[in-house]
This record gives structure tokens, C-alpha cells and sequence, in this order.
């Protein structure tokens, strides 16, 4: 008997007929003598519905009841599943988050989950099938909180760590990972299996099959991970520790995000310090800063300074450092139409000619490179963002991955 936490994305409950579907494949878990959590993502949309809700009252929302709103989609889901599990005559209960309580920390609308009562459900998995909203938890004060775009992940592997669960199966519409979109590429080839460090690579720099604070923490507890089509019985990707890493291969796959911005200071004063005036209250603002790239200026007294930031943060950015007073610089300029293309593979680091050959190819496709930036398992450029179906083919190609 095993303990499992499985997870279900929006797509897999996006109808009535699909959460019935999921309700099977949860009642085969417990056939098989399993004890299941099931966390569960609001219906395909209906996040994006209950923001244009919000929008339409507000484009500045009140962010506590932005998440008081939002987590009523995972609600929903919850309360169908366990109604459509009991219609199987499999005992269950659906749990909202503040009737365990899922307690996190942090801001409305980007919290983290810091612990959970697991007495309840450990107590009810004697008897059921517990049912668990993703994306969402109670504060310390008693509020309702959400943790971000694709938090259903977090909540699983949480809830996997948290309840000593002997796997956690991220259920969604691709039957695994694959080297790059395949709704894109359809070359694609599915990966057998990867390391947490590639998929957290892949993951974070625009992979969309899982969240990735979710790996992070699967990483840092070693949880098992496998991600699998809900719509198919094929095996699907496995998602293991370091060990398990492929050497032989210097690429794995292709992640491309399409919500990039450039920011670009010129003229800046060169002197100790400069670097941290420009960004410390970009951090006081939680903006997320990527590439950063400084050059030296034909003016020896100035440098410039270019770095890279979420898209919906541009204007909030621009308008934080025209009112820093510690930073002298000439002119700000941006490009928030730009993408960030990426190479991620555990064998990079010891195959010579990688980068030479991703930028070969780049240069053939006569694709101009905005900024680069590297690790030892991935390399990632900004290009113009017309171009990044173009460049994502041509690397899947040359690294022999189609």
C-alpha cells in the first residue's frame, strides 16, 4: 500500500466529463489498495474568467480580495470530484484550505506555503480519498492567499513532503516532458526521465509543464515526481535526484518565454555601489531581475547597464528607477518585444562546442542576439521575439533532438 498525492491540472477537470474521467482514475488508485490525496487546479479558464471579473470592477484589484476570489475555482473542483468519487461509492471528502489549515507566508496573490495540519487528513485517509484546492492557503492572520500562477504543483509537493507521501504524480494534458513544446514543435520527443536540476532549469525558464517552486522543493526532499497525460495509460516522464542524471546527452531540451523584457541604462555614473542603487529597490519591489549585462562605455567615467525583467513589470520598473535618487545616469530605453530562448542539458558542462554551436545556428537563421546568460546546464539568450519559433526549431534540430 501506498501512499500517493496526485495532482490534477486544469485541463484534466475542465468538464464535467473530464472530472469523472479523473474520478476513475482515482477509484483504480484505491482498487489497488492506494491511500490517494488528490489536489485538484481550477477548471481550464476559469482563473482568467475570475480575473477579468475582477478587472472589470478594478484594473487594480484589491490583491486580498483578488485571492479571495481566485481560490473559489479550486474550490469548485474540489466539491465536483468528491461529489462525482461518492457517485462511485468511494468514500471521499474535499477539504478548503483553511479547514486543515494550509498556513502560509508572504504577500496576497504570491505567498508560500510554510506548513499544514496533517493530523485531519492523515486521520481521514484511514477511511477515503481526501480532496485538496491547490493554489491557495489561509495567512497567520486568518486571510485567504494564493501562491502564484500554477501554485497547484507547490500545493501537491507540499503536501507530498509535509504527509511523507511515497510519490507525487503531477497529472495535466501531455502524457510527460518533452525536449520542447510539441504544441509548437511537433518533432518534440517525450523524455523518459530527468534530473531535478534540468527540470528545474526547464520549468523556470518557460517550460509550462510544471511550477518551478514545485521541483525546487521535489529537489531539496527528494520526492519522486512523475508527470502523466490524464487521457492515456502511456508511462510518463520521471523526475529524479542527481543521481539519476544523464551524462551522455549535452542537451535535453529547448525552453522559450515570451514574456520578457529588455531594460537598458545608459550613461551610467561608474563608481562602487551603482549596481546595487540600481537594483535594491527593484528587489524592495519584488521584481524578479534576470540577465544583467554591463558594459564598458567609450566615456570611462560612465558605464551602461542592461538587464532583464517579466514584461508585466516594465512600466512599474521604469517608473522606480526614474525616482531613484542614488542613481545618476542619460537615458532609459526598453524592448518588451523579446523573447528568451534556452538550451538546458546536465552534459553541457563537460561536451565542448555547445555554445559555439547554438550561436552558429542562431547566426545562420540571421537571428541578432540581445543578451546571454549562462549556468553550468543551460544557456539562455534574448533575441527579438518574431523570432522564436524560428530559433526554438533550429536548436532542437541541430542539438539532435527532434
Amino acid at each position: 500500500m501506498k501512499k500517493k498525492v496526485l495532482k490534477f491540472g486544469g485541463t484534466s477537470v475542465g468538464s464535467i466529463d473530464r472530472i469523472q474521467h479523473v474520478a476513475n482514475i482515482i477509484k483504480s488508485e484505491v482498487e489497488a489498495g492506494n491511500k490517494i490525496i488528490a489536489v485538484v487546479s481550477a477548471m481550464a479558464g476559469k482563473t482568467n474568467e475570475l480575473i477579468e471579473y475582477s478587472q472589470a470592477i478594478d484594473k487594480n484589484f484589491d490583491k486580498r480580495e483578488l485571492d479571495v476570489l481566485l481560490s473559489t475555482g479550486e474550490q469548485v473542483t474540489s466539491s465536483l470530484l468528491a461529489g462525482a468519487l461518492v457517485n462511485l461509492n468511494i468514500k471521499s471528502k474535499s477539504w478548503l484550505n483553511w479547514q486543515i489549515p494550509i498556513l502560509t507566508e508572504g504577500e496576497h496573490t504570491n505567498a508560500r506555503i510554510l506548513n499544514m495540519n496533517v493530523s485531519k487528513i492523515n486521520q481521514y485517509l484511514k477511511e477515503g480519498v481526501a480532496i485538496v484546492p491547490g493554489f491557495q492557503g489561509v495567512s497567520k492572520i486568518g486571510d485567504i492567499t494564493t501562491i502564484g500562477r500554477g501554485g497547484s504543483d507547490a500545493t501537491a509537493v507540499a503536501i507530498a513532503k509535509l504527509l511523507n507521501a511515497d510519490t507525487c504524480e503531477i497529472y495535466t494534458d501531455v502524457d510527460g516532458v518533452y525536449s520542447t513544446d510539441p504544441n509548437k514543435i511537433p518533432v518534440a520527443k517525450k523524455i523518459e526521465k530527468i534530473s531535478y536540476d534540468e527540470m528545474l532549469e526547464l520549468s523556470s525558464l518557460g517550460a509550462k509543464v510544471m511550477q518551478s517552486s514545485a521541483v525546487q522543493t521535489a529537489m531539496m526532499y527528494d520526492i519522486p515526481l512523475e508527470v502523466r497525460s490524464t487521457f492515456t495509460n502511456r508511462k510518463g516522464t520521471k523526475i529524479f535526484d542527481q543521481q539519476e542524471i544523464d551524462y551522455s546527452k549535452s542537451v535535453t531540451g529547448v525552453a522559450y518565454s515570451k514574456d520578457d523584457a529588455k531594460i537598458t541604462l545608459t550613461g551610467v555614473e561608474d563608481k562602487p555601489g551603482v549596481a546595487a542603487n540600481i537594483f535594491e529597490p527593484l528587489n524592495k519591489a519584488q521584481i524578479n531581475v534576470d540577465m544583467v549585462i554591463q558594459n564598458i562605455s567609450s566615456d570611462q567615467n560612465t558605464t551602461d547597464i542592461t538587464f532583464t525583467i517579466k514584461r508585466d513589470d516594465l512600466s512599474k520598473t521604469k517608473d522606480i528607477l526614474k525616482d531613484n535618487q542614488n542613481i545618476v545616469y542619460k537615458e532609459i530605453t526598453h524592448n518588451d518585444k523579446v523573447s528568451k530562448v534556452s538550451i538546458v542539458g546536465a552534459g553541457m558542462v563537460s561536451t565542448p562546442g555547445v555554445t559555439y554551436r547554438m550561436f552558429r545556428g542562431l547566426a545562420d537563421e540571421k537571428i541578432n542576439i540581445l543578451a546571454i546568460s549562462t549556468s553550468e546546464i543551460k544557456l539562455s539568450v534574448i533575441i527579438n521575439e518574431e523570432n522564436t519559433l524560428k530559433a526554438v526549431k533550429k536548436l532542437h534540430t541541430i542539438f539532435e533532438l527532434d
